[in-house]
This record gives structure tokens, C-alpha cells and sequence, in this order.
């Protein structure tokens, strides 16, 4: 039961990660993935600042959502792919990532 639980946990936490970071995500089992570990290491940072894990289903999920934003943040930093498949902002109009500024 608990194992069904993490992977609740994860495709929320993974989902909202894709959309607070500005990419379509990596897939829904990647999601899932990174919001399981995202979990992990949202509980591991928690625990390191002092603050117990006990506070229910939303505290679980919001950890877990912070620990999928860091995750992706160090997987994109280490890879340089923002996760929009393609490394293009708008592929319909030709930009190549390059944001305009006017």
C-alpha cells in the first residue's frame, strides 16, 4: 500500500514540478520518477532544517514537490535540457530558444 502511495505522491509531485519549471516534463513515467526521488530528497532537506515529517497528505506532497523542483533544477543544470523536447521555446515560429526581448 505504501508503494501505490509513493506513486501517487510522485505523478502529483512530478507533474506540478513540470509545470513551476517551465517544461512539458520528461514523460509521465520520468514524472513519476523524479517525483518519487523528489520526495526523498524534499524529506532528506526537511529533516537537515529541523523540521519533522509528520503533517499529512498535503505536507507530503508539497515536500515532495520541492524536492522534484531541486532534482530537475541539478538535472537541467548538469544536462543543459529544459525539458520542452527539442530545446526550443515555440518550434511553430523558428525560435531557438533565445527569448525575445522586445
Amino acid at each position: 500500500m505504501h508503494f501505490l502511495w509513493w506513486i501517487i505522491v510522485g505523478l502529483i509531485a512530478g507533474w506540478a514540478t513540470g509545470k513551476i519549471m517551465r517544461g512539458r516534463g520528461y514523460g509521465a513515467f520520468m514524472d513519476i520518477v523524479i517525483g518519487i526521488i523528489g520526495g526523498i530528497i524534499g524529506g532528506w532537506i526537511m529533516r537537515s532544517l529541523g523540521f519533522q515529517g509528520q503533517g499529512g497528505t498535503l505536507y507530503t506532497i508539497l515536500v515532495a514537490i520541492g524536492g522534484a523542483v531541486v532534482l530537475t533544477w541539478l538535472i537541467r543544470l548538469v544536462t543543459g535540457n529544459r525539458g520542452d523536447r527539442g530545446g526550443r521555446i515555440d518550434a511553430g515560429r523558428g525560435d531557438t530558444g533565445m527569448r525575445r526581448v522586445a
